[in-house]
């Protein structure tokens, strides 16, 4: 009988951590398809390391020390994958969850109907099916991206800052979701990281994304 060799597909691996079940921490790293031509990237969980990138293995692996599991978010790997792929990481984000919550939402929206806003434009180069709200001082964006998950963005106006108002769009989107919730934050951006940890948001990990080089 020839054994048939399964290959973990993203969308998976992302479903069993959302339900508590993250890769074990046994130093990894997994190597998985992208899930499209448009996301590629990795994400550390604790102790394992996922890589999503239309790249042999043989080469991912030849530059990566065994049992170094900071080496995959370092410079030295990017910088390779970025030339290897002609990609560029924008940013390392903490990766953060929250699951939905009952009821409708204490905070008043206004849906955005016009689809042509540069917001909503710059939003769809990274999500599909995007919806935005807005209310006094906000904009909550939810749009499904990397491997399907649903994944939010919050905007704060500056006058509206330190309200607690990022805190409120975070906790409302909960209310609207009805699939567990995925934040990228900035790790610089301590205000927004206390914000989504305000509103129920766990970080389970750090990702970098690749994105395509527009000239």
């Amino acid at each position: 009988m020839r054994l048939v060799t399964v290959v973990p597909v993203l969308a998976d691996l992302l479903a069993e951590a959302a339900q508590g079940r993250p890769p074990l921490p046994d130093h990894g790293p997994t190597i998985v398809p992208q899930p499209s031509s448009r996301d590629a990237g990795i994400i550390a969980f604790t102790g394992h390391n996922v890589i999503f990138a239309d790249v042999p293995a043989d080469w991912l692996r030849s530059r990566l020390t065994p049992g170094d599991l900071a080496a995959p978010l370092n410079p030295p790997f990017l910088r390779a994958l970025e030339r290897r792929m002609d990609r560029r990481v924008d940013n390392i984000d903490v990766l953060a969850l929250a699951h939905p919550l009952d009821g409708p939402p204490s905070l008043p929206l206004n849906e955005i109907t016009d689809h042509r806003t540069p917001r909503l434009d710059r939003a769809r180069r990274f999500r599909d099916d995007v919806r935005a709200w807005t209310c006094p001082g906000g904009v909550l964006i939810l749009g499904h991206g990397v491997a399907g998950r649903l994944e939010i963005a919050v905007e704060i106006d500056p006058a509206a800052r330190g309200r607690g108002l990022g805190r409120a769009l975070a906790r409302t989107a909960r209310h609207l979701s009805r699939e567990p919730l995925w934040a990228q934050i900035a790790p610089g951006n301590a205000a927004s990281i206390r914000a989504f940890l305000a509103a129920g948001f766990t970080p389970i990990g750090a990702e970098a994304l690749l994105t395509a080089n527009h000239g």
